[in-house]
């Protein structure tokens, strides 16, 4: 088994910054890519961004240039760094892990979710 926990939301002003955190845990073998999403109110899931395990990383389009991923391999660890937030930033951001674990499975797992809201 596996634990997701994120950290790091919260209430920010828009053109402020703000650092998620997101570390896994458990009958870990070897972390593949990790990643984050991000849901609105009355809004589908949507991938924000993700990183390999090599550290290639994908954003989608309305975060490049504001937001940068990146991970700890030691740490099983990946850091979202967001600044220049705008309103429409604001969602529950989830970590999504995609884990080969010690059974030599592989298996994807989900944070609980942590709330940023962006104010005007």
């Amino acid at each position: 088994q596996v634990q997701v926990v994120e950290s790091g939301g919260g209430l920010v002003q828009a053109g402020g910054s703000v650092r998620l955190s997101c570390v896994a845990s458990g009958s870990i073998f070897r972390m593949n890519a990790m990643g984050w999403y991000r849901q609105a109110p009355g809004k589908q899931r949507e991938l924000v961004a993700r990183i390999t395990s090599a550290g290639t990383t994908y954003y989608t389009d309305s975060v490049k240039g504001r937001f940068t991923l990146s991970r700890d391999n030691a740490k099983n660890t990946v850091y979202l760094q967001m600044n220049s937030l705008k309103p429409e930033d604001t969602a529950v951001y989830y970590c999504n892990a995609a884990v080969l674990e010690t059974d030599w499975r592989s298996r994807d797992y989900w944070g609980q979710g942590t709330q940023v809201t962006v104010s005007t």
